[in-house]
């Protein structure tokens, strides 16, 4: 079974940064997708960014141009930087590691609040 731990969270006045990150505990992680999706009260959940194993990168409109999605295969981690945030990028922020017919992992999420 594969575990993903996300940290890095908090609250951060707009215009403000924060780095996510969500290690994974499985020896297949150089082989796998990663996402971070997101899910605001009351909306559904959605994909902000993708990094595949050769690692090509896609990110949603609402954030292209302050988020960067980046791995490090040697830690098992996934990050997520995210610069000039706005209220609007509130939200609980989940990792997502797909390993294809080998199956799709989730973190509990960390929480984002960017407020003044």
């Amino acid at each position: 079974q594969v575990q993903l731990v996300e940290s890095g969270g908090g609250l951060v006045q707009p215009g403000g940064s924060l780095r996510l990150s969500c290690a994974a505990s499985t020896t297949r992680f150089k082989i796998s997708t990663l996402k971070w999706y997101r899910q605001a009260p009351g909306k559904q959940r959605e994909l902000v960014a993708r990094i595949s194993s050769g690692g090509g990168t896609n990110y949603a409109d609402s954030v292209k141009g302050r988020f960067t999605i980046s791995r490090d295969n040697a830690k098992n981690t996934v990050y997520l930087q995210m610069n000039n945030l706005k209220p609007e990028d509130t939200a609980v922020y989940y990792c997502n590691l797909d390993l294809g017919v080998g199956g799709i992992y989730w973190g509990k999420g960390t929480l984002v609040t960017v407020s003044s």
